[in-house]
């Protein structure tokens, strides 16, 4: 498979992060995680990519990213 991975930069202490990342695990998608509260250049690449400080951004394998998504949200991008 050539496309790549989606990747989660959160935190553990992130409420919004732990609902992505368990709803990610529970439907079986594949994915990085990548923890910012202890690597500034994976925090700098979060806010690099969403523009934004806030957690978790989700990459997608096209490019596009989702910060901050619900469940619903997480779906909809997510399941084809």
């Amino acid at each position: 498979m050539s496309e790549q991975p989606i990747v989660m930069y959160g935190a553990e202490w992130c409420g919004d992060c732990r609902r992505a990342k368990a709803w990610l695990t529970r439907n079986n998608v594949a994915f990085t995680y990548v923890d910012v509260e202890h690597d500034d250049a994976a925090r700098d690449k979060a806010v690099e990519i969403s523009g934004r400080k806030n957690i978790p951004v989700v990459v997608l394998p096209n490019g596009e990213f989702l910060v901050e998504p619900s469940d619903t949200q997480l779906a909809a991008a997510i399941t084809p």
